[in-house]
C-alpha cells in the first residue's frame, strides 16, 4: 500500500519532468530498493522512465537512509544526501540520486490547472507569507525565551560568560598551585 502510494506520487512528479524520465529510461528493467528502516520500497523502472513496483528480491541498487537523519529533511533533500548509504550499480545510483534530488512538486502549477494562473499565484504567495510569518514568529519566541532565561531569570549561561568563568577557574587553579608550592618551600626552610 505504502509502496504503491510512493510510486504513484513519484510518477505524478515525473509526468511534469521529461528531463527526469529521459535520465531514468536507459535503466529500464532495472530495480532499486529505497530503505528507511523498517520500511523498504522496491522500485522498478519502465521503458518510458516511470517507476513501477519491483518484485525482485535482489535489486540493482539499494539506497538506505538512517531514520535518525530525517530531521535533516528540513534543510532540503541535499542535506539528506550525505547520509544515504548506497550499494550496487553506481550508474543507476547516480541517476536515481540526481532525479530524486532535483525532482520537486510545483504546487502553483498544479493549482493553476484547477483555478487559473492568477488565483494560483496569489494563493501560493499567501501560503508562503503565512508560513514565513509562522517561521519568523517561532524564531522570535525562541530568541525571547533565550534572552529571558539568560538575562532576567538567569537559568542559562551565555557562552562568553561560561568561557570567562572557565578562564577564571583555570587562573585560580594555577594561583593555588603556586601558593601550595610557596607554602611547602616555607615549611621546608622552617625545619
Amino acid at each position: 500500500m505504502l509502496s504503491s502510494s510512493v510510486i504513484s506520487g513519484l510518477n505524478h512528479l515525473l509526468k511534469d519532468a521529461p528531463w527526469a524520465r529521459e535520465r531514468l529510461a536507459p535503466f529500464a528493467g532495472r530495480s532499486a530498493c529505497l530503505m528507511l528502516r523498517p520500511v523498504e520500497i522496491g522500485l522498478g523502472i519502465d521503458a518510458e522512465g516511470y517507476f513501477t513496483e519491483s518484485a525482485t528480491a535482489d535489486p540493482d541498487v539499494s539506497l538506505e537512509l538512517p531514520i535518525g537523519s530525517l530531521p535533516k529533511l528540513v534543510g532540503g533533500a541535499d542535506a539528506l544526501m550525505s547520509d544515504i548509504r548506497i550499494s550496487g550499480n553506481a550508474d543507476l545510483a547516480d541517476a536515481l540520486g540526481f532525479v530524486l534530488r532535483k525532482l520537486s512538486w510545483d504546487g502553483e502549477e498544479a493549482l493553476s490547472r484547477l483555478t487559473g494562473d492568477i488565483v494560483a499565484h496569489r494563493a501560493v504567495a499567501t501560503a508562503r507569507n503565512v508560513f514565513g510569518w509562522q517561521r519568523q514568529t517561532a524564531r522570535n519566541v525562541i530568541d525571547n525565551l533565550a534572552e529571558y532565561f539568560s538575562e532576567e531569570q538567569p537559568v542559562l549561561v551565555k557562552r562568553a560568560l561560561l568561557e570567562d568563568l572557565g578562564g577564571d577557574a583555570a587562573a585560580l587553579r594555577d594561583d593555588l598551585a603556586r601558593l601550595e608550592k610557596r607554602l611547602k618551600k616555607l615549611e621546608s626552610t622552617r625545619r
